[in-house]
């Protein structure tokens, strides 16, 4: 088989015209595509459920913290002394998203 390299543009140009003139059709296909894929991807990955002994096993895992009862009196009788702080304190147990 041989290929003449001059013939091969002139060969191909019926090709590319056909390609030219559907070009943005195409391009608008497979943009609306893969934003419909991924749609569906996201919409698929929102509506599943976690399994309750793999929560039940991760919340196992966590460790709260806890205060001891020395802290807690201490902090007490630090804003007991300062009527600034306890005034502070007070305000924000009446209204904690005032800033």
């Amino acid at each position: 088989m041989n290929i003449d390299l001059k013939k091969v543009p002139t060969a191909i140009a019926p090709i590319l015209a056909v390609c030219k003139r559907y070009l943005t059709f195409g391009f608008f296909v497979i943009v609306a595509s893969l934003l419909g894929f991924l749609l569906f991807q996201v919409n698929s990955l929102t509506a599943q459920t976690p399994d309750e002994d793999l929560v039940t096993e991760k919340l196992q895992t966590v460790t709260r913290p806890r205060i001891d009862q020395a802290t807690v009196n201490k902090i007490k009788q630090l804003e007991d002394q300062n009527l600034q702080v306890q005034s502070l304190f007070d305000e924000a147990r009446n209204n904690p998203f005032d800033e």
